[in-house]
């Protein structure tokens, strides 16, 4: 009876870890998406991974040295990556630490941004992301960008 006990337990333990690596992998799918339509320029796959009440931020540094948090509308960004331009918007990402609680998923990414070959700048993406009968959304974006002292 011990070893029938012990067996089950092990089997839920594995299936547990099991549905959390899918979850896992579904999150980055959903940033990896994002990232690839930046890359086409395509504002129509870009809007399948984010929720309709996204918010972008970012955490800047003025010339004087001080910190401010920026926030971008969305719809100028789909605008922005979906206007026809020449150069590739190609920003290359490490997954970090992804945690996953429910239908709640935050993921750190450091990055590195290229237009076309050319390296702009870096800093780290914190995402977070909504579980929805279609599929991971991404609702909040924060981001550093900075040109220097970039994180690996």
């Amino acid at each position: 009876m011990r070893k029938l006990f012990t067996l089950c337990l092990l089997m839920i333990l594995a299936g547990q870890a099991f549905s959390q690596q899918t979850e896992n992998e579904a999150v980055k799918k959903t940033i990896n998406t994002l990232f690839a339509a930046m890359k086409k320029g395509d504002s129509t796959l870009l809007r399948t991974v984010f929720h309709k009440d996204l918010v972008l931020q970012t955490v800047a540094n003025k010339k004087d040295g001080s910190k401010v948090l920026l926030t971008e509308k969305p719809i100028e960004f789909l605008k922005a990556v979906g206007t026809p331009h020449t150069d590739v918007w190609d920003e290359r990402i490490t997954f970090g630490d992804i945690k996953i609680d429910d239908n709640l998923a935050s993921v750190w990414t450091p990055y590195k941004f290229y237009v076309s070959d050319k390296f702009s700048h870096c800093g780290v993406n914190f995402f977070q992301l909504m579980k929805t009968a279609d599929g991971w959304k991404v609702i909040y974006i924060v981001d550093t960008r900075r040109k220097d002292n970039c994180p690996e």
